[in-house]
């Protein structure tokens, strides 16, 4: 995405919007004739594959699973035949197996898709893990774990991140507006079980239709928090600092503040879950970008193939130059139209060539405009320059583990510097030092 400039006081950036599918309702894509599911789609474990090549699945039935903790069971999205339980590699680089399906179209239900029971907190984080449900924002950790931290008896607030401060993704928005009921009943019974005070919906204020329906439901305990329209004001620390005022120190959790975060759409899948019994198969997502040549908000089973779901958006609209999974501030580039939609997948963007580049770095000018730009005020013009000579002292000092990588610095840069990338490779030499016990 091309990058504008501009002079302010004001941490984070002013990105423009493109939130042209704000009032287009979520629209279910017809079942695809195939799907890819890998078995890793959350921070945590990998998943085991249950089922082998030539087995029949059933909608909703468990197809990968571990006893690990950190990590949430995997599900069939269609009905249909399995071809294949091979080797897939992750956006990340990590291999992982996938299960490929081969839709027969009757999306035929698993007999185990019964709404849950729930009276107590036990019975209710043992219903969120069988949900499959990770965060949907796309950090996707386990919701289950989240939900029973070890701060647990000290937790006093919960704040729904429905800020979706990313160009051109409207799901969040989408799901306030459709999914309203089950938005509220969520929060109301992780307040309930989690024995929390109060909520706060923490929602920008460049979506007033998302906004009246949420302060129609406010109770004295659930309020409607309208935040200034400015990014990264999803930020998790950021959030929280705007509702609660507290800073998150380096090294702690919301939890150790008595906060818990969750996502908006995280919740309105659960109300949903509570509701049916029907684990996370389906994903709600935006597919928009300058390639597209009908940008939509739909509903697609998991594993689609991104190709399939574009096709369904009437396909591209100019040559792709870049495609993301997510938006175009802190999505991940994908290889292909190829990938599989995950669970934390919350938009497909596809920008045309002509509106990407990749600018030629020039020599830093010390202007101090990402240090400005920073949403935690941190340094990253230091953090590039201590990375470049493996000053991990620095790097430490400067405390560059804060860094939430949402690329402000980087998109004010007059020299182009590639600062997110050298705030990662920072990271990873202070890492490499701190296991050497340096």
């Amino acid at each position: 995405m091309k990058k504008r400039r501009f002079g302010s006081h004001l941490p984070g950036v002013s990105v423009s919007h493109h939130k042209e599918t704000a009032n287009i309702p979520i629209i279910p894509m017809p079942t695809p004739k195939k799907v890819i599911i890998p078995m890793i789609q959350q921070i945590g474990a990998e998943c085991q594959p249950l089922v082998k090549k030539g087995d029949h699945v059933l909608v909703g039935q468990t197809i990968g699973d571990t006893e690990q903790r950190i990590s949430a069971p995997i599900h069939a999205s269609v009905s249909g035949t399995v071809t294949a339980v091979q080797e897939f590699v992750t956006t990340q680089n990590v291999v992982t197996y996938a299960v490929h399906i081969e839709s027969d179209g009757l999306q035929e239900l698993d007999p185990s898709v019964q709404p849950p029971q729930v009276d107590s907190l036990e019975s209710f984080i043992t219903a969120v893990r069988r949900s499959g449900l990770v965060g949907l924002g796309g950090a996707g950790f386990p919701s289950h774990a989240k939900l029973n931290p070890k701060t647990l008896d000290s937790l006093h607030t919960l704040v729904v991140n429905a800020a979706e401060c990313e160009p051109y993704i409207t799901a969040d928005n989408r799901a306030m507006v459709e999914y309203t009921k089950h938005l509220f009943q969520a929060i109301e019974t992780v307040m309930q079980y989690l024995e929390l005070d109060q909520a706060f919906i923490g929602v920008e204020r460049n979506k007033p239709e998302a906004i009246a329906l949420l302060r129609k439901r406010e109770t004295d305990k659930i309020k409607v928090k309208v935040l200034p329209t400015r990014y990264p004001q999803g930020g998790e620390k950021v959030m929280i600092y705007e509702i609660t005022g507290q800073v998150i120190q380096e090294g702690k959790l919301p939890g150790d503040y008595g906060v818990l975060v969750m996502n908006v759409s995280s919740l309105a899948f659960l109300g949903q879950f509570l509701e049916t019994g029907m684990p996370l198969v389906n994903k709600w997502l935006t597919v928009a970008g300058s390639a597209i040549a009908i940008p939509k908000n739909v509903l697609v089973p998991l594993g689609t193939i991104y190709r399939d779901i574009i096709d369904f958006c009437g396909g591209y609209s100019a040559e792709p130059g870049e495609i993301f999974m997510g938006g175009p501030m802190m999505g991940i580039s994908v290889f292909n139209d190829n990938f599989p939609v995950l669970k934390n997948n919350n938009a497909i963007i596809a920008l045309a060539k002509e509106d990407v580049y990749t600018p030629k770095e020039s020599p830093c000018i010390n202007c101090g405009k990402c240090i400005q730009a920073c949403p935690l005020r941190l340094m990253p013009c230091m953090f590039d320059r201590a990375g470049q000579v493996g000053d991990v002292d620095t790097l430490r000092t400067l405390k560059i583990n804060l860094c939430m990588e949402c690329g402000c610095c980087a998109y004010v840069c007059p020299a182009d510097r590639q600062l997110v990338l050298a705030n990662k490779l920072g990271k990873k030499l202070l890492r490499e030092a701190q296991q050497k016990g340096k």
